[in-house]
């Protein structure tokens, strides 16, 4: 009697969550939906790149370092970016920018590339979050390049709480603290970052 008992007990333990569970899907299936002002509704609608922040190299020969986010795809942009960082030494013709992508990369999430580092994010228009030009910014380049290098996670990407995008940032600004970087809120996956980075160090 007790086994049976136990048993309706367990099953009804398991219609809750499986009930808690398809609510949750469901809610963020209709939000993903109707948008209600935030999501795919909005994210299909052109979205301009806006005004270029980026210095054209063959107008500014001075070492500049700069870092940027835009807003995720979707409701999730209203509580999260993707982060990115890019350099360009003194007299470089182009900018190298470097970044965490979650997807379709086997090996290493680490992005990477040459060219103009203020492009859209998946039609999200780029924001500058972080900007150092002249000699200092010189002087930044190869420790940020170090950091990019001995970053830990380079095969692990976790959406949340990290190590994702923003996690990665994270840790270049706390391996080259002279960066001055402080990442908003938005940025989620700093955190995890945070909580992690001293582990990560050598002893």
């Amino acid at each position: 009697m007790a086994s049976v008992e136990a048993d309706t007990m367990g099953f009804q333990v398991a219609v809750v969550v499986l009930s808690v569970r398809w609510l949750r899907y469901s809610l963020l299936l209709i939000l993903a939906i109707f948008g209600l002002g935030w999501g795919v509704s909005v994210a299909l609608e052109p979205t301009p790149a806006g005004p270029p922040v980026a210095p054209l190299p063959e107008q500014h020969t001075e070492a500049v370092v700069q870092v940027y986010g835009a807003d995720v795809w979707g409701f999730r942009g209203n509580f999260a970016i993707h982060t990115w960082l890019a350099v360009k030494a003194e007299g470089a013709r182009t900018y190298t920018s470097y970044q965490v992508i979650g997807w379709r990369r086997e090996t290493s999430k680490v992005s990477i590339t040459t060219g103009m580092p203020d492009r859209p994010w998946f039609r999200s228009p780029p924001i500058l979050l972080h900007e150092v030009k002249g000699p200092r910014a010189q002087a930044l380049i190869e420790p940020i390049q170090q950091a990019v290098a001995s970053y830990p996670w380079a095969e692990t990407y976790t959406m949340w709480p990290g190590p994702n995008s923003n996690s990665f940032i994270a840790w270049i600004a706390l391996e080259v603290p002279e960066l001055g970087l402080n990442l908003p809120t938005k940025a989620i996956g700093q955190g995890w970052m945070q909580d992690n980075h001293i582990a990560a160090e050598p002893l």
